[in-house]
């Protein structure tokens, strides 16, 4: 693991501190994926982790008076999907955050660590590069802006320097009178599920005619690339049936996949060609209506934005610094832990056993906990992480001896089978209904969607959770 752990409090604090350690430190955004390539031992020389989480004003989204959106280093993925302006200037973008991993994910993973980690499996790619965005790196000596088709050199790789910090993903917002864009994601299951193919595009029009053409496809490729030859099929046409079928062929003779285990390079030559004439039916209507649900769940709960908590200084936590901070509303300071993932910090150090490691790469959702307000896989954070945090585990959702509405409801319904996954559906759904109180289906469904039942009791969990509610689940399927 790592040996110091970094809060910084400003962008100037972390680049002069990676211009001091170089290649031995990592910003610490969401960490995703950064804690699950520490666990499987893929980050060699990592001493310093720099926590960016608690600099004010990061998480930004704004339209400048050119029409160019800006997205800060700390904006997330629900942010993107809550966001009026993204889904109404940059609708590619919201789709594809819609489609990353889980709720809890969705709180912690960031915009801009989905680009830095380079996968092309990554939803978040295909949509900035088809909206023509570019990236701002910021040294402690100087600053450039990089187009994000000049980003990546191979797979997972880049051309960030070891002192640059990503401060600006930009782009120009679309015209909703002259311009429609959309992306498109196939994969094996309906949520926590990595891309077998995805892609984007967005396209100006005249009237019915096509003036302007950008297409990008994922997991297809050893990057995130564009079509050319798709984009000049599509540039001067009116999207009819056979244009849209003379594209797809293009599109899919563009690419050349790798077989996986998520598909053979032979299906996915075959559904790049479904995809994209999916996808270009869509923008063929004049209005492409925005799929997402009016008001999806979030598992904020009351915090308005999903903002973290910041610090008046800057702090750094070895082995042998305090970690203080705030256990269903009990202070607590502990000596130990440092180099540990927040859940393991939790149930070795702070001894709150109730929260549960099933997987450690956050899959399960068995680790559930509340940091700051919003729901997270708390294997997935750093445990310095807590430090001036408040967190809520599943110990701190009874009060005064009461048990929470929707423990309640488990007990009279029956929806716990083996109950180790039980923690984690408690705490999504206690979530779930301080954010919405009378919760449709739907969104009861969406709400555990980052949580599995390896005994497969939903049934029983989604009735449960409605019951909590006070609502009537009629069809739990």
């Amino acid at each position: 693991m790592w040996d110091r752990y970094i809060t910084a409090t400003s962008i100037d604090e972390v680049t002069a501190a990676l211009a001091e350690h170089g290649d031995k430190a990592r910003i610490v955004a969401g960490a995703t994926d950064l804690m699950i390539e520490i666990e499987l031992g893929q980050r060699k020389g990592l001493e310093i982790l720099i926590d960016v989480t608690r600099i004010p004003g990061l998480k930004e989204i704004r339209l400048d008076e050119d029409g160019i959106i800006h997205l800060g280093p700390l904006v997330s993925h629900n942010q993107c999907v809550a966001s009026p302006l993204i889904r109404e200037r940059a609708l590619p973008l919201a789709e594809a955050c819609w489609e990353v991993g889980s709720p809890q994910i969705r709180n912690r993973g960031t915009i801009a660590g989905n680009l830095i980690t380079g996968s092309p499996a990554n939803d978040s790619i295909t949509p900035l590069m088809a909206l023509g965005a570019s990236v701002v790196l910021r040294s402690s000596k100087s600053e450039r802006n990089v187009p994000i088709s000049e980003f990546y050199t191979g797979v997972r790789k880049t051309v960030m320097q070891a002192d640059e910090m990503m401060v600006n993903i930009l782009f120009p917002a679309l015209d909703p009178g002259t311009q429609r864009g959309a992306f498109y994601k196939l994969a094996l299951r309906r949520a926590q599920a990595i891309s077998v193919v995805h892609l984007a595009a967005v396209l100006g029009f005249e009237g019915d005619k096509v003036t302007s053409a950008a297409f990008t496809l994922g997991s297809v490729a050893p990057t995130v690339v564009r079509a050319p030859e798709v984009e000049e099929a599509l540039v001067g046409k009116v999207l009819d049936e056979a244009v849209i079928e003379q594209a797809a062929a293009l599109a899919a003779k563009s690419v050349s996949p790798i077989d996986d285990v998520r598909g053979s390079a032979e299906y996915r030559n075959y559904m790049v060609k479904v995809c994209t004439t999916r996808l270009l039916a869509r923008l063929s209507e004049t209005e492409v209506a925005d799929p997402l649900p009016d008001a999806p769940i979030l598992l904020w709960g009351n915090v308005a934005d999903g903002d973290y908590a910041a610090l008046s200084a800057r702090e750094e936590h070895d082995h042998s610094t305090t970690i203080e901070t705030t256990i269903n509303g009990k202070s607590y300071a502990i000596n130990s832990g440092q180099h540990k993932s927040l859940l393991r910090f939790l149930r070795e150090d702070a001894h709150m056993i109730g929260t549960k490691e099933g997987c450690a790469e956050g899959e399960c959702g068995a680790c559930t906990v509340f940091l700051d307000g919003a729901a997270v896989m708390s294997c997935l954070v750093p445990a310095p992480r807590a430090h001036g945090a408040e967190i809520i585990t599943v110990e701190g959702l009874a009060t005064k001896g009461d048990l929470h509405p929707v423990q309640e409801a488990f007990v009279e319904d029956g929806a716990v089978q083996c109950g180790y996954c039980t923690p984690g559906f408690l705490m999504s759904a206690a979530k779930l209904l301080e954010e919405r109180p009378e919760p449709s289906e739907d969104e009861i469904k969406q709400s555990i969607t980052g949580n599995l039942c390896r005994c497969t009791g939903y049934y029983k969990i989604v009735e449960a959770i409605g019951h909590a509610g006070g609502v009537e689940v009629k069809d739990a399927e």
